[in-house]
């Protein structure tokens, strides 16, 4: 069982992505979603990945609020 607050740190651990604070600031500019994209539909993610966030995203549960702020990050190209 998971016991700690997850955040992003933590999401990209699970992901198996560099969790390290610049990695993720690359990541998040590199990977910016085009308008209309949802994230889980983003073409980046491996299938386990993308099983990850959607199955914790339809629970929500404590992880979904952390995939909601990633979902936002990468749409804030979309969003100006």
């Amino acid at each position: 069982m998971f016991d700690e607050q997850p955040t992003l740190k933590l999401l990209f651990d699970q992901l198996g992505l560099d969790s390290e604070p610049a990695s993720i600031d690359s990541f998040i500019e590199t990977h910016q979603l085009p308008e209309g994209v949802m994230m889980h539909e983003a073409d980046f993610w491996t299938d386990s990945q993308r099983d990850f966030l959607v199955s914790h995203w339809q629970k929500d549960d404590n992880w979904s609020l952390v995939i909601d702020e990633l979902s936002e990050l990468l749409s804030t190209d979309a969003q100006k």
